[in-house]
């Protein structure tokens, strides 16, 4: 008879088990996001008196007659009284814009997540939202749903490497519901989450995604996240035009990042009391914005929407692009919760609406939608940002179903991408690791490698090669090595590059004339010094024709040993023990 496995070991060990779970966090997300979007509703309609202002911007707070707009001036700051205290009591993780935390969770800690995480970021931003706080919903929602998926893995005692998969669904399920978006969300947390691919982790998320988009579908509908006039292209020339839309909203996400920890430094700088009563204090100032610029409090896709169908000027847009990048990184600045996701869309779909009303009248006969433009700029402002151009293109599909602008969105994402690349080494999310001390890139690819220098792990440097050696002999002196690779010097000892025993059976081989020497096949690998990193050290070695590399001194002028794969896959399981 077959021998009945513990319920706790088959959801641990096997895959069936982890889909199960991928399942169960995705019911669980699509519930969270339901009551995110709720809350949300509800702490809107209480602190401005409409379900969403922005759609209504300037009205009066109907249960405060009299008061006009200048409620607008209180409003962040009750909010700010609230989820303040319970932000600094409960969870600090909650403050801010969410997906870092998680990023870094997933990267450093093994995916654990604090199980009140989920509670108070949910009630933060809501509030904060509600209070006209001027970010997006995706930050809180992947927390939320990380924290869910990372608590339950943790509780059922998952290995890490599942942990992680269950906080990566978690964040798809969230992102699939609240955006209405299933593609979009295993791509998010493939993309930015776990940032590699494996076909157990990605069945998992789609899963989880597919999940909490069912459930999402049976309370909100199957409609899409932004109802927007069917946009066309009207010429091929166009595609010129948006790729140098690519070029300047991409140059704005990346202004938009810069912008937002600027201010964010500011406030660190400005506030000198205690961290609880920084939301309510702030507020204030978020408050006297949003006097003079309605448009900004909340999420504001009903502000969006409006642009990108033509209802404003070019000057305005641009206004509301720059009062957008002011907005959310004022919230965040005086430690408001919410995403900024959102808010890089926002950006986008006005500088893209703005470029396409210019072009449109310096080129009417070319530029027939002027909106498509603004459509394209809010995949290609996230791309600038995150620099996460897969999910850029599909959640922009998948929340607009606009596949007719799929190619000249694609163009534009890429273009982004490169100009992010080019203006920054961080993105909108690992900017705020990095000024931390925490560089997830380095991190993901350093893996288990110990951060120290070559110098402590280099074998003793093998036999080396004259240059003027013949390749009969240094097919011998190759083989006796036991190395598929040796170091090559001249007459007097200067290091000349490396020859293979490849290289050296190939010209053996051939019917022509062979050369005579080893000096003449003898090539220059990437260097690697005795003070190099191991993780750049792996760099090295995997491009590297051979198994091992010589290391030089930290001046690159002498041979002092040798390193191979074995050496940094051995300090790999160490330092994995020593864990």
């Amino acid at each position: 008879m077959p021998v009945r496995r513990p319920l706790g070991d088959w959801l641990r060990e096997r895959g069936s088990g982890l889909m199960f779970l991928a399942l169960v966090i995705g019911a669980g997300a699509g519930l969270g996001a339901i009551a995110f979007r709720w809350l949300i509703k509800w702490a809107t309609l209480v602190l401005s008196g409409h379900a969403d202002y922005s759609a209504t911007p300037g009205a009066g707070h109907p249960w405060l007659p009299g008061w006009g707009s200048w409620f607008l001036l209180l409003a962040p700051v009750v909010a700010g009284l609230v989820y303040g205290p319970l932000v600094q009591r409960f969870a600090s993780e909650a403050r801010g814009h969410g997906v870092p935390e998680v990023m870094y969770a997933v990267s450093e800690r093994g995916g654990r997540i604090k199980p009140q995480v989920s509670l108070v970021k949910t009630l933060a931003s809501a509030l904060c939202i509600g209070g006209g706080g001027s970010v997006g919903r995706e930050g809180p929602i992947v927390q939320i749903g990380s924290a869910l998926g990372s608590t339950f893995g943790q509780w059922v005692k998952l290995p890490e490497r599942r942990l992680r998969v269950l906080v990566a669904c978690g964040a798809a399920g969230g992102i699939a519901a609240t955006f209405n978006a299933p593609l979009a969300g295993p791509f998010f947390a493939m993309e930015l989450i776990l940032q590699s691919f494996t076909i157990e982790s990605f069945g998992a998320v789609v899963l989880a995604s597919v999940m909490a988009s069912v459930v999402g579908r049976a309370v909100m509908g199957n409609e899409a996240f932004l109802s927007l006039p069917a946009f066309h292209l009207h010429s091929p020339a166009e595609f010129g035009l948006f790729a140098v839309l690519g070029v300047l909203i991409g140059a704005s996400g990346v202004l938009f990042s810069k912008v937002l920890y600027l201010v964010e430094d500011v406030c660190d700088w400005l506030w000198r009391g205690p961290e609880w009563l920084r939301p309510a204090v702030g507020g204030l100032l978020l408050g006297g914005l949003l006097l003079v610029l309605p448009q900004m409090y909340g999420v504001g896709y009903p502000v969006l929407a409006d642009a990108i169908t033509g209802n404003y000027a070019i000057g305005f847009l641009l206004l509301l692009m720059v009062g957008k990048m002011i907005a959310t990184s004022l919230t965040i600045g005086i430690g408001g919760s919410g995403g900024v996701f959102a808010p890089s869309l926002f950006v986008g779909a006005m500088g893209g609406t703005a470029f396409g009303l210019a072009a449109h009248a310096l080129l009417p006969g070319i530029v027939a939608s002027p909106g498509a433009y603004g459509l394209i700029g809010m995949g290609a402002a996230f791309a600038g940002a995150a620099r996460a151009p897969i999910t850029g293109v599909i959640v922009l599909f998948e929340i607009t179903d606009q596949y007719s602008v799929i190619l000249p969105m694609m163009l534009a994402v890429v273009v982004a991408t490169l100009v992010s690349r080019t203006l920054s080494k961080s993105t909108v999310y690992t900017t705020k690791l990095r000024r931390r001390g925490i560089d997830l890139e380095a991190s993901h690819l350093r893996g288990s490698l110990p951060d120290s220098t070559v110098a402590s792990v280099m074998e003793e440097l093998p036999r080396t090669l004259p240059a003027d050696t013949r390749l009969r002999e240094a097919a011998d002196t190759l083989a006796a090595s036991g190395h598929d690779v040796l170091p090559v010097v001249d007459s007097s000892g200067q290091y000349q590059g490396c020859v293979t025993a490849r290289a050296v059976a190939e010209e053996l081989g051939k019917n022509e004339r062979v050369s005579d020497t080893v000096g003449q096949l003898a090539e220059l690998p990437d260097t690697v010094s005795s003070e190099t990193k191991l993780v750049d050290a792996l760099e090295v070695l995997v491009g590297a024709e051979g198994s091992g590399v010589p290391v030089l001194t930290a001046d690159e002028t002498e041979l002092v040993g040798w390193i191979r794969h074995q050496t940094l896959l051995s300090s790999m399981r160490t330092a994995a023990h020593a864990s």
